[in-house]
C-alpha cells in the first residue's frame, strides 16, 4: 500500500466515523476500489480509528475536561456517574475484542467481504429508520442499564458494515434518549476501547513491526485526524436536527451497490 493510497483511506474513514454509515464498511469498499490489498487489514483499521479518536478528543475536550475534574471531587457526582455509565458500556466491547479479535481480521480478508458490508449497511439502515420515526418519550438521563444496552449495540457494530454511531445512536434514541445526550456519549464510549487496542498494537510491537510500512500508517492516521476532527462538529449538528432519514437511505443504496459488487 502506498502513502497516498493510505491517505485516501484515512479520509475515508476521517469522513465515515462520526458519521451514521460504517467507516468500517466504507473503509472496505475503498480499499476494493482502489484494488488494495493488506495483511493485516484490523491493525490499519484500528490506527485510523484512533485518530479519528484523537479528533473525538480535541472537539469534545471542553466535555472530556469537566469529566476529569469531576473524578477527583470527595463527594459522589453527576460526572462520577457519568464516567461509570461509559466504563458499564465499554463492558460488551472489551469482551468482544478479547474473544472475537482473530474472528473480525479473518472476516475483513474474507472474499465474501463486500456482501457482509452491504447486509450490515442495509441493517444500519434500518436501524437509523426505526430511530428517525420513533416517538417516544424522552428521558433527561441516560440510565446505567441504558449504558450496557447502548454498548451492547457498540459491540454487535464490529460486524464490518454496520455503523457504531449509527447503531449506538439508533439504540439510545429508541431507549427514549435526548439526541444530543446520545450523539455525545456514542462518541465519549469509544475512547478507551481503541486508545487500549492501539496501545496494546504498539506493546507488542505490532505497529513497528508491521509489513504496512510506518509512513502508509502515519499519513493514514494524519489525514483521518484532520477530516474526522470536521466530521465530528458536523455530525453533532446533524443528530441535533434530527436528519437521520437521508443516512438511512444512503446506507440503503450503498448497501446495495456493496453486495453487486462483490459478483461483479
Amino acid at each position: 500500500m502506498s502513502v497516498i493510497e493510505a491517505i485516501i483511506l484515512g479520509i475515508v474513514q476521517g469522513l465515515t466515523e462520526f458519521l451514521p454509515v460504517s467507516s468500517s464498511g466504507h473503509l472496505q469498499l475503498a480499499k476494493a476500489l482502489l484494488g488494495v490489498e493488506i495483511e493485516e487489514n484490523l491493525l490499519f483499521d484500528c490506527t485510523l480509528h484512533a485518530a479519528t479518536v484523537l479528533s473525538t478528543i480535541v472537539i469534545l475536550w471542553p466535555e472530556i475536561k469537566r469529566l476529569i475534574v469531576g473524578i477527583f471531587s470527595r463527594t459522589f457526582n453527576d460526572e462520577q456517574a457519568y464516567i461509570i455509565k461509559l466504563i458499564i458500556s465499554m463492558i460488551p466491547i472489551a469482551i468482544v475484542g478479547f474473544t472475537l479479535k482473530d474472528y473480525i481480521d479473518t472476516m475483513l480478508s474474507s472474499p465474501y467481504i463486500l456482501t457482509i458490508v452491504g447486509a450490515m449497511l442495509l441493517l444500519t439502515a434500518l436501524l437509523l429508520s426505526f430511530a428517525y420515526y420513533a416517538r417516544v418519550r424522552p428521558k433527561e438521563n441516560i440510565s446505567y442499564r441504558d449504558s450496557f444496552i447502548i454498548g451492547l449495540a457498540q459491540a454487535i457494530a464490529s460486524m464490518p458494515g454496520l455503523s457504531r454511531s449509527g447503531s449506538t445512536i439508533a439504540t439510545g434514541i429508541l431507549l427514549g434518549n435526548n439526541k444530543n445526550a446520545v450523539a455525545q456519549f456514542s462518541f465519549l464510549m469509544v475512547l478507551a476501547p481503541i486508545l487500549g487496542e492501539m496501545f496494546l498494537n504498539i506493546v507488542k510491537g505490532e505497529v513497528v513491526f508491521s509489513s504496512i510500512g510506518i509512513a502508509p500508517l502515519l499519513a493514514g492516521f494524519v489525514a483521518a485526524f484532520a477530516v474526522g476532527c470536521a466530521a465530528c462538529k458536523f455530525m453533532l449538528g446533524i443528530v441535533r436536527r434530527g436528519k437521520l432519514i437521508w443516512f438511512a437511505i444512503y446506507c440503503a443504496i450503498a448497501g446495495v451497490v456493496s453486495i453487486i459488487c462483490n459478483f461483479i
